[in-house]
């Protein structure tokens, strides 16, 4: 396990969806969409868990079988309809299916989430929680202009160090809370798994656009460490030396 000042998440990493369901009578093109997973996250999340020394727990399958990122209460986390794209297999959901996908999705990433941070702090070395996501460039036509967000809940401690760090990128557009935030019920993650465990925390959103291949994702990781390593030293979580 890595011992370096991070847990990095990526609960939309896949776009999976297990035969059973059969495809939740999506078309093809919207189970490859960012409608079904976050493209180029779990590239991305992968390559700042390495350089950061890291652990990473990551979801397996859609979001649109359960989404990680929301409680098993919330009518989102098996949502009928996304954007423009309906969801035919989540239509009517009975409470013993939907508590059934809560036992076999949401259930487990939650326990490996929990094993790790039980594990990690067995080290004694302070660390953050970091979740990793993508959103699409245009969302119901509109454009959006923001390239990376920065999000948080009522712990800003993190946020707050990476904008402070935002002038480093001056060819960026980062943003607070762009292009979603916690009213957007979108911080489910920070709170569960940061919050409640006293970890300072952060959901780092960047446009799906900039992770389209290899050279991307490197450029994309390389401006994100260079918010994340001074935001991360100035709260004293600091790097090991194989980091």
């Amino acid at each position: 396990m890595g011992r370096g000042p991070a847990l990095v998440l990526c609960e939309h990493a896949s776009n999976a969806i297990p035969a059973r369901y059969d495809g939740l009578g999506l078309h093809e093109e919207d189970r490859r969409s960012h409608a079904a997973w976050d493209p180029g996250a779990l590239a991305l999340a992968r390559r700042l868990a390495e350089a950061l020394d890291a652990p990473l727990v990551s979801g397996t399958v859609s979001r649109l079988v359960y989404d990680l990122n929301r409680p098993p209460e919330a009518a989102s986390a098996m949502p009928t309809k996304t954007e423009t794209v309906d969801v035919p297999g989540n239509i009517g959901l009975s409470p013993e299916e939907r508590a059934r996908r809560t036992r076999e999705v949401y259930d487990p990433f939650c326990a490996a989430v929990t094993g790790t941070v039980v594990t990690r702090k067995t080290l004694e070395t302070p660390f953050a929680l970091i979740t990793v996501h993508s959103f699409t460039p245009c969302w119901f036509g509109v454009p959006r202009e923001v390239e990376i967000g920065i999000l948080h809940d009522a712990d800003s401690r993190l946020a707050d160090r990476m904008l402070d760090e935002a002038s480093r990128l001056p060819g960026r557009c980062i943003a607070r809370n762009d292009p979603y935030g916690p009213e957007d019920g979108v911080t489910h993650s920070l709170k569960l798994h940061g919050i409640a465990n006293e970890l300072p925390n952060v959901m780092i959103e960047v446009r799906n656009d900039l992770l389209a291949d290899q050279t991307g994702i490197e450029t994309i990781a390389g401006e994100l460490l260079t918010l994340l390593r001074p935001a991360l030293a100035g709260l004293g979580l600091t790097e090991t030396d194989n980091a």
